[in-house]
């Protein structure tokens, strides 16, 4: 599944929504803390792919010795910028920062990365509002694959509040026949995974998945994120897993590109008008 040409199709979309709209301003606020080579990189990407699609960016960079109370202060001051339709805090943070309490300053009319308590709330009640970037991504890979979810065994592996989990309930939401919550350190990982039909890995583990934790046939997906000396690479053992899954999502070149296509999607439907799922 090639998550750059999905995404550019996605990006594509959003152009041509806010052409029929007039082309009105639309404003991506993100906030970094501390120089981390990957996530500077990270927001980056969002920042051309703002501009690619004729959006604005703003952009908060802040040392990772901050204060809590000013951060709080500089994403209050973007919160508060009428020209700011969605603000974005790129993780992780510093140990010394409660991520939640960061995540939780920015109000869910804005949060377009969907992972505040109240945005995390709605989306357990079955409400209108942006779902996680990441677990979107996932499901809209899926979809473009058609990869039937109804009635089908997920396994999701991670325990992570942020895509492990949201993205289980979403799956389940979808009509998945089971979905299991995979702890990567499980001694019976690979019985777990190989009696799925799909099999989405967020555990941030090299190599985690091999050949013996996949069904002939099955769905991979993987969202694991390992910075390395030589790039970003993610939980599946690629070269071990592609002669037996049916469909496979690597990283990078996945979830990543689709990840940006969709918070840049949610920023949109806040500056437009749009119920998000």
């Amino acid at each position: 599944m090639d998550g750059r040409r999905l995404a550019a199709a996605l990006l594509d979309e959003l152009r041509a929504r806010r052409a029929a709209a007039g082309n009105p301003s639309v404003t991506l606020a993100t906030v970094v803390v501390g120089g981390d080579r990957a996530a500077v990189a990270n927001v980056t990407a969002k920042h051309r792919a703002a501009t690619a699609i004729g959006m604005g960016w703003r952009h908060v960079a802040l040392p990772a010795t901050v204060a809590p109370a000013d951060l709080a202060a500089a994403v209050a001051g973007l919160v508060d910028d009428p020209g700011v339709h969605g603000v974005f805090v790129q993780l992780p943070l510093p140990a010394a920062l409660d991520t939640g309490a960061v995540l939780d300053l920015v109000p869910p009319a804005q949060d377009v990365d969907g992972l505040g308590a109240a945005s995390l709330a709605r989306l357990v009640r079955g409400q209108p509002g942006p779902i996680p970037a990441t677990a979107e991504a996932v499901l809209r890979l899926l979809g473009a694959a058609g990869v039937a979810t109804a009635g089908r065994r997920a396994v999701v592996v991670g325990h992570g509040p942020y895509l492990a989990v949201p993205l289980a309930l979403l799956l389940a939401r979808a009509g998945a026949g089971a979905v299991v919550l995979a702890d990567p350190d499980d001694p019976g990982l690979a019985t777990t995974c190989r009696a799925a039909d799909l099999v989405v890995t967020t555990a941030d583990r090299p190599g985690l998945i091999g050949a013996d934790h996949v069904a002939p046939g099955a769905a991979v997906i993987d969202a694991g994120v390992t910075r390395t000396a030589a790039g970003v690479v993610g939980d599946v053992d690629m070269a071990a897993v592609r002669p037996v899954a049916g469909w496979l999502v690597p990283m990078p070149g996945g979830v990543g590109p689709m990840t940006v296509a969709c918070l840049l999607g949610h920023t949109v439907d806040a500056a437009l008008g749009g119920a998000g799922r």
